[in-house]
């Protein structure tokens, strides 16, 4: 738990669909211009090795985000995080605390 962070706020959040935690972690790091968090996202992810968009390019940030977003869409099909669920939900949770 980071500080300024209660157990109340991780439970909330903890209470919330991966899929909210998504949107959510997605919204805060597109603000935040933090292509980091999507790469290492995507990095997680099944068949991530196959993908050319990891190399951290440095185009223009907006252009790389979109891309990730894409990538990310791509691997999960939107809808189903598989075996990798738990990891992208405490991911998202911890993003979410940091950042907030």
């Amino acid at each position: 738990m980071t500080e300024g962070t209660s157990s109340n706020d991780l439970d909330a959040l903890d209470a919330l669909s991966t899929e909210e935690l998504r949107e959510r972690a997605f919204a805060l790091a597109r603000h935040r211009h933090d292509r980091h968090f999507f790469v290492d996202l995507v990095r997680h992810l099944p068949h991530a090795q196959e993908s050319n968009v990891l190399d951290d390019s440095s185009g223009s940030i907006g252009e790389v985000v979109d891309e990730l977003v894409g990538v990310w869409r791509e691997f999960t099909g939107h809808e189903s995080y598989g075996d990798a669920e738990p990891l992208m939900r405490a991911r998202f949770i911890d993003y979410l605390t940091k950042h907030s």
